[in-house]
């Protein structure tokens, strides 16, 4: 889609996070605290990223999830902040979720940190 299709889409917070990788304030995103059993997919397109089941409280203040849907997740290399991160995409529209990082609990030790701001929630 076309930046104008997507700003009329998404809402502002949707887009600026999804479209121009912001990040919403740390304990403010409405699946933060989120504990019901369901699928959480890209806001932008639709597409399942993550399973409740591999949700956790890793206390980030973000929603986090130790694994992903096979396939649903690129990544590439950000240094927005002066430091490598591993940011992460949805694989179908490129949406902006939020970054992966090596310190979670097993059975992957992953930690994906995503803004609630790029998620929808449908209960299972």
């Amino acid at each position: 889609m076309s930046d104008e299709e997507w700003k009329k889409k998404l809402s502002a917070e949707q887009y600026r996070v999804l479209r121009l990788k912001g990040t919403e304030p740390a304990f403010t995103g409405k699946y933060y605290t989120c504990n019901e059993k369901g699928e959480y997919s890209c806001a932008g397109c639709g597409q399942v990223l993550f399973l409740s089941v591999t949700k956790y409280d890793s206390g980030s203040g973000w929603p986090s999830f130790y694994d992903a849907v096979q396939g649903a997740i690129i990544t590439s290399v950000d240094y927005h902040l002066g430091y490598a991160r591993t940011e992460i995409c949805c694989s179908a529209c490129g949406g902006h979720l939020g970054h992966v990082f090596e310190d979670g609990p097993k059975p992957t030790g992953l930690r994906y940190c995503v803004n609630s701001e790029s998620l929808n929630f449908k209960k299972k």
